[in-house]
Protein backbone atom coordinates (compact mmCIF):
# COMPACT_ATOMS: atom_id res chain seq x y z
CA UNK A 1 0.00 0.00 0.00
CA UNK A 2 1.27 4.09 -0.40
CA UNK A 3 -0.03 6.15 2.36
CA UNK A 4 0.36 9.52 2.14
CA UNK A 5 1.10 11.07 5.74
CA UNK A 6 0.49 14.88 6.92
CA UNK A 7 2.46 15.96 9.33
CA UNK A 8 4.72 13.98 8.76
CA UNK A 9 8.16 16.02 9.96
CA UNK A 10 5.86 16.11 13.79
CA UNK A 11 6.25 14.07 16.79
CA UNK A 12 3.22 11.62 16.06
CA UNK A 13 3.34 12.03 12.27
CA UNK A 14 7.10 10.82 11.96
CA UNK A 15 6.68 8.19 14.39
CA UNK A 16 3.67 6.93 12.51
CA UNK A 17 5.89 7.01 8.98
CA UNK A 18 8.53 5.09 10.63
CA UNK A 19 6.35 2.17 11.60
CA UNK A 20 4.20 2.28 8.29
CA UNK A 21 7.90 1.97 6.80
CA UNK A 22 8.67 -1.16 8.88
CA UNK A 23 5.23 -2.73 7.78
CA UNK A 24 6.74 -2.53 4.07
CA UNK A 25 4.29 0.31 2.80
CA UNK A 26 5.54 3.34 0.38
CA UNK A 27 5.25 6.49 1.89
CA UNK A 28 4.56 10.33 0.77
CA UNK A 29 5.07 12.73 3.68
CA UNK A 30 3.77 16.18 3.85
CA UNK A 31 5.02 18.84 5.96
CA UNK A 32 5.51 22.62 5.63
CA UNK A 33 7.65 23.20 8.90
CA UNK A 34 5.53 26.24 10.57
CA UNK A 35 7.59 27.69 13.05
CA UNK A 36 5.33 27.10 16.58
CA UNK A 37 8.97 25.83 17.60
CA UNK A 38 12.11 25.40 16.37
CA UNK A 39 11.97 23.63 13.30
CA UNK A 40 15.36 21.63 14.04
CA UNK A 41 12.97 19.67 16.62
CA UNK A 42 11.23 18.29 13.13
CA UNK A 43 14.34 17.95 10.69
CA UNK A 44 15.84 15.92 13.79
CA UNK A 45 12.36 13.51 13.59
CA UNK A 46 13.63 12.77 9.68
CA UNK A 47 16.48 11.95 10.01
CA UNK A 48 15.98 7.85 9.86
CA UNK A 49 12.66 8.60 7.28
CA UNK A 50 14.87 10.45 4.74
CA UNK A 51 17.27 7.89 4.11
CA UNK A 52 14.44 5.25 3.42
CA UNK A 53 13.94 4.18 -0.45
CA UNK A 54 10.33 3.82 0.37
CA UNK A 55 10.04 7.82 2.04
CA UNK A 56 9.54 10.77 0.15
CA UNK A 57 8.91 14.65 1.89
CA UNK A 58 6.82 17.01 -0.06
CA UNK A 59 7.60 20.13 1.65
CA UNK A 60 4.80 21.96 0.99
CA UNK A 61 1.70 24.19 2.34
CA UNK A 62 -1.86 22.31 1.89
CA UNK A 63 -3.35 25.29 2.17
CA UNK A 64 -1.80 26.93 -1.19
CA UNK A 65 -0.08 23.79 -2.71
CA UNK A 66 -1.93 21.33 -5.56
CA UNK A 67 -3.63 18.61 -3.24
CA UNK A 68 -4.61 16.45 -5.32
CA UNK A 69 -1.77 15.80 -7.34
CA UNK A 70 -0.50 14.39 -3.61
CA UNK A 71 -2.96 12.11 -3.85
CA UNK A 72 -2.37 10.18 -6.99
CA UNK A 73 -1.41 6.49 -6.53
CA UNK A 74 -2.37 6.83 -2.60
CA UNK A 75 -4.58 4.51 -1.09
CA UNK A 76 -4.96 5.93 2.65
CA UNK A 77 -4.29 8.95 4.46
CA UNK A 78 -3.47 9.88 7.83
CA UNK A 79 -4.33 13.42 7.99
CA UNK A 80 -2.44 14.53 11.34
CA UNK A 81 -0.76 18.09 10.36
CA UNK A 82 -2.70 21.23 11.92
CA UNK A 83 -1.17 23.52 14.21
CA UNK A 84 -1.28 22.83 17.52
CA UNK A 85 -1.56 24.36 20.92
CA UNK A 86 -4.60 25.47 23.43
CA UNK A 87 -3.27 28.60 24.97
CA UNK A 88 -1.63 29.71 21.58
CA UNK A 89 -4.86 29.62 20.03
CA UNK A 90 -6.12 32.77 22.01
CA UNK A 91 -3.00 34.92 20.12
CA UNK A 92 -3.62 33.82 16.82
CA UNK A 93 -7.05 32.75 15.95
CA UNK A 94 -6.68 33.36 11.70
CA UNK A 95 -3.65 30.79 11.65
CA UNK A 96 -5.54 28.07 13.44
CA UNK A 97 -8.49 28.32 10.90
CA UNK A 98 -6.09 28.38 8.22
CA UNK A 99 -3.99 25.63 9.18
CA UNK A 100 -6.62 23.43 10.84
CA UNK A 101 -10.05 24.02 9.17
CA UNK A 102 -8.83 25.16 5.43
CA UNK A 103 -5.80 22.82 4.83
CA UNK A 104 -8.52 20.09 5.88
CA UNK A 105 -11.05 21.43 3.35
CA UNK A 106 -8.85 21.43 0.85
CA UNK A 107 -7.81 17.96 1.35
CA UNK A 108 -11.26 17.01 1.55
CA UNK A 109 -11.94 18.57 -1.63
CA UNK A 110 -9.32 16.83 -3.71
CA UNK A 111 -10.21 13.26 -2.10
CA UNK A 112 -14.08 14.58 -3.03
CA UNK A 113 -12.75 15.36 -6.59
CA UNK A 114 -10.40 11.62 -6.72
CA UNK A 115 -14.39 9.53 -6.46
CA UNK A 116 -14.07 9.40 -2.77
CA UNK A 117 -12.53 6.35 -2.70
CA UNK A 118 -9.47 6.80 -0.49
CA UNK A 119 -9.65 6.65 3.13
CA UNK A 120 -8.60 8.98 5.59
CA UNK A 121 -7.88 9.12 8.99
CA UNK A 122 -8.02 12.59 10.85
CA UNK A 123 -6.15 13.16 13.64
CA UNK A 124 -8.59 14.96 16.06
CA UNK A 125 -7.81 15.51 19.61
CA UNK A 126 -9.72 15.46 22.90
CA UNK A 127 -10.16 19.28 23.19
CA UNK A 128 -13.02 18.98 21.43
CA UNK A 129 -14.93 17.98 24.56
CA UNK A 130 -13.62 20.91 26.46
CA UNK A 131 -14.53 20.86 30.38
CA UNK A 132 -17.38 18.30 30.23
CA UNK A 133 -19.42 17.46 33.02
CA UNK A 134 -18.51 13.46 32.99
CA UNK A 135 -16.09 12.08 34.53
CA UNK A 136 -14.94 10.13 31.36
CA UNK A 137 -15.70 11.22 28.12
CA UNK A 138 -17.35 9.15 25.32
CA UNK A 139 -17.93 9.50 21.63
CA UNK A 140 -21.45 10.39 21.86
CA UNK A 141 -20.81 13.16 24.49
CA UNK A 142 -21.59 16.43 22.66
CA UNK A 143 -18.41 18.64 21.93
CA UNK A 144 -18.35 21.59 24.05
CA UNK A 145 -14.51 23.41 22.91
CA UNK A 146 -13.52 25.16 25.73
CA UNK A 147 -10.66 26.85 23.31
CA UNK A 148 -10.14 28.42 19.86
CA UNK A 149 -7.83 25.23 18.90
CA UNK A 150 -10.58 23.10 20.12
CA UNK A 151 -13.15 25.02 18.02
CA UNK A 152 -10.72 24.12 15.05
CA UNK A 153 -10.06 20.85 15.36
CA UNK A 154 -14.64 20.43 16.20
CA UNK A 155 -14.94 22.39 12.59
CA UNK A 156 -12.64 20.13 10.94
CA UNK A 157 -14.45 17.40 12.14
CA UNK A 158 -17.70 18.56 11.09
CA UNK A 159 -15.99 18.85 7.57
CA UNK A 160 -15.22 15.31 7.26
CA UNK A 161 -18.52 14.37 8.20
CA UNK A 162 -20.30 16.77 5.50
CA UNK A 163 -17.71 15.68 3.29
CA UNK A 164 -18.89 12.00 3.88
CA UNK A 165 -22.85 12.62 3.67
CA UNK A 166 -22.72 14.55 0.67
CA UNK A 167 -19.69 13.05 -1.48
CA UNK A 168 -19.25 9.59 0.58
CA UNK A 169 -15.49 10.51 0.85
CA UNK A 170 -14.50 7.88 3.58
CA UNK A 171 -13.55 9.74 6.76
CA UNK A 172 -12.53 7.95 10.41
CA UNK A 173 -12.13 10.26 13.21
CA UNK A 174 -9.61 9.92 15.94
CA UNK A 175 -9.67 11.82 18.97
CA UNK A 176 -6.04 11.66 20.49
CA UNK A 177 -5.85 12.20 24.43
CA UNK A 178 -2.43 14.25 25.30
CA UNK A 179 -0.04 12.23 23.62
CA UNK A 180 3.72 11.75 24.77
CA UNK A 181 6.89 9.84 24.57
CA UNK A 182 9.71 10.32 22.69
CA UNK A 183 10.27 13.13 20.54
CA UNK A 184 6.94 14.77 21.76
CA UNK A 185 6.62 18.35 20.99
CA UNK A 186 8.86 21.04 23.28
CA UNK A 187 6.15 23.24 24.28
CA UNK A 188 4.14 20.06 25.92
CA UNK A 189 3.54 19.27 29.42
CA UNK A 190 6.00 16.49 29.95
CA UNK A 191 8.97 17.40 27.65
CA UNK A 192 8.72 20.30 29.91
CA UNK A 193 8.54 18.46 32.87
CA UNK A 194 11.82 15.90 32.20
CA UNK A 195 13.53 18.77 31.00
CA UNK A 196 13.16 21.10 34.23
CA UNK A 197 14.66 18.09 35.93
CA UNK A 198 17.62 16.87 34.38
CA UNK A 199 18.51 20.52 33.38
CA UNK A 200 17.57 21.91 37.04
CA UNK A 201 15.14 24.65 35.90
CA UNK A 202 11.96 25.52 37.24
CA UNK A 203 9.08 24.02 35.99
CA UNK A 204 5.97 25.93 34.89
CA UNK A 205 3.08 24.70 36.59
CA UNK A 206 -0.44 26.33 35.39
CA UNK A 207 -3.38 25.60 38.05
CA UNK A 208 -2.96 23.95 41.18
CA UNK A 209 -1.53 20.17 39.94
CA UNK A 210 -5.48 18.43 40.43
CA UNK A 211 -5.37 19.31 36.30
CA UNK A 212 -6.26 15.25 35.44
CA UNK A 213 -5.29 13.94 32.40
CA UNK A 214 -5.26 10.68 30.26
CA UNK A 215 -1.68 10.46 28.91
CA UNK A 216 -1.50 8.43 25.80
CA UNK A 217 1.57 6.57 24.62
CA UNK A 218 2.85 7.46 21.17
CA UNK A 219 3.56 4.06 19.92
CA UNK A 220 -0.06 3.24 21.20
CA UNK A 221 -1.69 6.00 19.31
CA UNK A 222 0.48 4.72 16.04
CA UNK A 223 -1.34 1.04 16.59
CA UNK A 224 -4.66 2.60 16.91
CA UNK A 225 -4.00 5.25 13.60
CA UNK A 226 -3.18 1.88 11.40
CA UNK A 227 -5.82 -0.09 12.58
CA UNK A 228 -8.06 2.83 11.85
CA UNK A 229 -7.08 2.67 7.65
CA UNK A 230 -8.30 -1.08 7.46
CA UNK A 231 -11.41 -1.36 10.40
CA UNK A 232 -14.99 -1.93 8.77
CA UNK A 233 -16.38 1.01 10.12
CA UNK A 234 -18.57 3.83 8.95
CA UNK A 235 -17.37 6.76 6.72
CA UNK A 236 -17.44 9.60 9.47
CA UNK A 237 -16.57 7.30 12.69
CA UNK A 238 -15.65 8.90 15.84
CA UNK A 239 -13.25 6.88 18.08
CA UNK A 240 -11.09 7.86 21.23
CA UNK A 241 -7.27 7.18 21.56
CA UNK A 242 -7.09 7.62 25.43
CA UNK A 243 -4.42 5.98 27.46
CA UNK A 244 -6.73 4.13 29.61
CA UNK A 245 -4.57 5.58 33.31
CA UNK A 246 -5.29 9.21 33.88
CA UNK A 247 -3.32 11.46 36.60
CA UNK A 248 -3.30 14.63 37.71
CA UNK A 249 -0.33 16.86 37.45
CA UNK A 250 0.75 16.72 40.86
CA UNK A 251 1.42 13.03 40.42
CA UNK A 252 2.97 13.26 37.27
CA UNK A 253 6.00 15.32 39.03
CA UNK A 254 6.26 12.97 41.22
CA UNK A 255 6.54 9.99 38.83
CA UNK A 256 9.02 11.94 36.86
CA UNK A 257 11.51 12.84 39.84
CA UNK A 258 11.23 9.13 40.99
CA UNK A 259 12.36 8.38 37.22
CA UNK A 260 14.91 11.30 37.09
CA UNK A 261 16.30 10.91 41.01
CA UNK A 262 15.76 14.81 40.55
CA UNK A 263 13.77 17.69 43.12
CA UNK A 264 11.62 19.81 40.48
CA UNK A 265 11.76 23.14 41.26
CA UNK A 266 7.45 24.02 40.60
CA UNK A 267 7.05 27.57 39.34
CA UNK A 268 3.34 28.09 40.42
CA UNK A 269 1.45 29.47 38.09
CA UNK A 270 -2.41 30.45 37.50
CA UNK A 271 -4.19 28.35 35.33
CA UNK A 272 -4.74 29.66 32.03
CA UNK A 273 -7.79 30.20 29.43
CA UNK A 274 -8.43 27.38 27.58
CA UNK A 275 -6.95 24.31 30.03
CA UNK A 276 -9.94 21.98 30.58
CA UNK A 277 -9.87 20.40 34.99
CA UNK A 278 -9.81 17.30 33.08
CA UNK A 279 -9.20 15.11 30.11
CA UNK A 280 -10.13 11.35 30.29
CA UNK A 281 -11.55 8.92 27.27
CA UNK A 282 -13.65 5.76 27.26
CA UNK A 283 -12.29 3.68 24.70
CA UNK A 284 -14.84 0.95 24.41
CA UNK A 285 -15.28 1.86 21.00
CA UNK A 286 -12.05 1.91 19.86
CA UNK A 287 -11.64 -1.98 21.35
CA UNK A 288 -14.63 -2.97 20.11
CA UNK A 289 -14.26 -1.39 16.60
CA UNK A 290 -10.67 -1.36 16.05
CA UNK A 291 -9.48 -4.26 18.11
CA UNK A 292 -7.24 -1.40 19.86
CA UNK A 293 -6.29 -1.19 23.59
CA UNK A 294 -3.37 0.93 25.36
CA UNK A 295 -0.37 -1.56 25.90
CA UNK A 296 2.28 1.10 27.49
CA UNK A 297 1.53 2.18 30.81
CA UNK A 298 2.46 5.86 32.20
CA UNK A 299 5.51 4.80 34.35
CA UNK A 300 7.24 2.32 31.43
CA UNK A 301 5.87 5.16 29.05
CA UNK A 302 7.34 7.93 30.87
CA UNK A 303 10.70 6.10 31.60
CA UNK A 304 11.23 5.41 27.20
CA UNK A 305 10.59 9.01 27.38
CA UNK A 306 12.79 10.14 30.37
CA UNK A 307 15.45 7.65 28.42
CA UNK A 308 15.28 9.64 25.15
CA UNK A 309 15.74 13.18 27.01
CA UNK A 310 18.91 12.07 28.61
CA UNK A 311 20.35 10.72 25.33
CA UNK A 312 20.08 13.65 23.50
CA UNK A 313 21.27 15.75 27.20
CA UNK A 314 24.03 12.94 26.47
CA UNK A 315 24.74 14.09 22.76
CA UNK A 316 24.81 17.61 23.91
CA UNK A 317 26.84 17.81 26.30
CA UNK A 318 29.63 16.12 24.64
CA UNK A 319 29.62 19.16 22.29
CA UNK A 320 27.45 17.94 19.60
CA UNK A 321 24.83 20.52 18.51
CA UNK A 322 20.99 19.05 19.10
CA UNK A 323 18.16 20.13 19.27
CA UNK A 324 17.61 20.57 22.90
CA UNK A 325 19.82 23.41 22.44
CA UNK A 326 17.30 25.34 20.12
CA UNK A 327 15.06 27.75 22.06
CA UNK A 328 11.35 26.66 22.69
CA UNK A 329 8.69 29.26 20.60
Amino acid sequence: MTALVTGAAGFIGSALCERLLAQGEEIYGVDCFTPFYAPAYKHANLRSLLAHPRFTLHEVDLRATDVGSLLVDVDVVYHLAAQPGVRASWEDFPTYVEHNIVATQRLLDALQAHGGEKRMIFASSSSVYGDGVSMSSTESDVPRPHSPYGVTKLAAEQLCAAYGANFGVHTVLLRYFTVYGPRQRPDMGIHRLIEAALRSVPFPRFGDGSHVRSFTFVEDVVDGTIAAASADVAPGSVINIAGGESTTISQLITLVEELTGRVIDVDRRPAQPGDVHRTDGQIERAARWLGWRPRIGLRAGVAQQVSWHRRLLAEANSGEEHVLDQKIG
